[in-house]
């Protein structure tokens, strides 16, 4: 990733819904963000659980203006038929972008942790390097919300429930599960006030990509 801004995305899924959700995601949805200007590229994921369908998705921005800028409120206030179905039935809803104030390691991992974190470390780069560090981790990431930005109304927003609001984003990406763990582990000792306050560790695989840079919509 490495785009300045990003927007962060949570929800769950019922199973009636779960094939309509993913045409959606991979025929329609992320095509339209990544051809809206300011977004650079997506990022699906699952959970790696059995008791529910949750998604997570990771969009990459040019910078944090993206959020609120001409182009995606247009996207915003204008819904496909296709999204008028689907925003509805999407359960736990969180959203929230900003910028990304920290970012350590190359290439990106398929499987991760994104965390919700309520306040930011006091020193993001150092943390993202410590972890970085641990055995199999490829890549992490730290983000700040911008609340004023992602709050902003619209006729898309108005098709969801109430989206809680976080401070920001912990992403650590690895080679694999047991890889993850450990890195979990490190951060709780050197950040116990932050990941104490975190989103429920949630392990999840990658699922689907789209980079702007390199697709052919034609």
């Amino acid at each position: 990733m490495r785009g300045a801004g990003f927007l962060a995305i949570w929800s769950d899924v019922a199973a009636h819904d779960l094939t309509d959700y993913r045409h959606w995601l991979t025929r329609e949805h992320t095509t339209e963000r990544v051809t809206t200007r300011g977004f650079l590229a997506s990022r699906v994921f699952r959970a790696a659980r059995d008791d529910i369908n949750r998604f997570f998705i990771l969009y990459e921005l040019d910078a944090p203006e993206v959020l609120d800028g001409e182009a995606y409120l247009a996207r915003l206030n204008a819904p496909t038929p296709w999204s008028q179905r689907i925003m509805p039935k999407l359960g736990n809803f969180m959203r929230g972008g900003g910028v990304m104030v920290a970012r350590a390691g190359r290439g990106e991992g398929a499987t991760i942790m994104a965390l919700r974190i309520e306040s930011l470390p006091k020193n993001p780069q150092g943390l993202a390097e410590a972890l970085v560090a641990c055995d199999g981790i490829a890549a992490v990431q730290i983000g700040a919300t911008d609340e004023a930005r992602t709050s902003v109304r619209t006729a898309e927003k108005g098709m969801r429930k109430d989206e809680g609001f976080f401070a920001g984003i912990l992403l650590i990406e690895a080679l694999d599960v047991a890889s993850l763990q450990d890195a979990l582990r490190q951060a709780r000792a050197i950040a116990p006030d932050i990941l104490g306050r975190a989103s429920e560790p949630e392990v999840y695989q990658g699922m689907f990509s789209l980079d702007a840079r390199i697709a052919d919509f034609g």
